[in-house]
């Protein structure tokens, strides 16, 4: 992986396309991406932004949510994260991560669909950590569908629960441990603001996050909580490869950014350290937008 700290070209300093085609089934696999993608495993150098601190990240075992936790570790947190039972090969080598850096690391498998468990993950977490004072949001379903008549409404169901329902249960549940100075971060989309004709559900969801958020930002400044949103572009992550976008699309994502490629997971990481950290104590209720020049959010 290319050493992130030295000045360099950022269109040439990671992968383009074109890429090999690579169909996976859901949820997908990180390892089995070619390129394999960088969430900061050997990458990403912390500098104790967040020592001390208790997150919790959903979807935490692959794409940006395991960028993210690699970071919040590093910058001195300890770290629960959940997914999919089917990605516990993926999480297993977060979780090692996590613990290698010297902080906790809290396993927390299971279906954020099923409410009863969205609220149980988030008083294990409370439970393992010691407490909670980062809420990361970034589960989510992508599935692609050529034309609304291919939108079923066991499509529709799972995809609102997977990324609105979902985030709703977790966060009713977190906010009272959430300490003032605590932190909420959800991921929307580019697909918020420039929707993708293929992805008319994924897009609903991620314009109800934006707007979910704003409106929990304001609520809970009152309670000395902050909340914002981080609105990715295309990020080369299993989400794409799994069903997100069709095969042929993969082979030549990102080229549309000004970039010419996809961005890196762990290019988006230190956005949400920023969130998270006590140096972004006077923003909330934003929306950054990491879209790779798309100038939207």
């Amino acid at each position: 992986m290319p050493d992130r700290l030295t000045m360099q070209d950022p269109r040439t300093q990671y992968p383009g396309p074109p890429f090999p085609r690579q169909p996976q089934p859901v949820p997908g696999s990180t390892t089995k991406m070619d390129p394999v993608p960088d969430h900061g495993e050997t990458s990403y150098k912390g500098s104790g932004k967040l020592a001390g601190r208790k997150a919790l990240i959903t979807g935490g075992d692959s794409g940006i949510g395991r960028a993210a936790a690699i970071a919040f570790a590093r910058e001195g947190a300890d770290v629960a994260i959940s997914y999919l039972p089917a990605e516990r090969a993926d999480a297993r080598d977060v979780l090692d991560l996590i613990g290698a850096d010297g902080r906790v690391a809290v396993d927390l498998p299971g279906d954020i669909t099923d409410e009863a468990w969205s609220r149980q993950m988030v008083a294990e977490a409370v439970e393992k950590l010691g407490g909670l004072d980062i809420l990361v949001i970034n589960a989510g379903r992508q599935q692609n569908r050529e034309d609304i008549s291919k939108v079923t409404s066991e499509d529709f169901d799972k995809t609102m629960k997977t990324n609105l329902y979902a985030m709703h249960w977790i966060t009713q549940a977190a906010v009272p441990h959430l300490p003032a100075g605590a932190s909420v971060i959800t991921t929307a989309s580019v697909q918020a603001y420039d929707p993708s004709a293929i992805l008319l559900d994924y897009a609903t969801t991620k314009a109800g996050i934006v707007a979910y958020t704003k409106a929990l930002a304001k609520q809970l400044l009152e309670k000395g909580i902050r909340a914002n949103v981080v609105a990715p572009g295309p990020f080369w992550t299993p989400l794409q490869s799994s069903g997100g976008q069709p095969p042929e699309a993969v082979m030549q994502f990102g080229e549309e950014s000004q970039f010419g490629r996809p961005g890196q997971p762990v290019e988006i990481a230190p956005v949400y350290v920023l969130l998270a950290s006590q140096e972004a104590s006077f923003i909330s209720g934003e929306v950054y937008g990491v879209t790779g020049g798309a100038g939207v959010a």
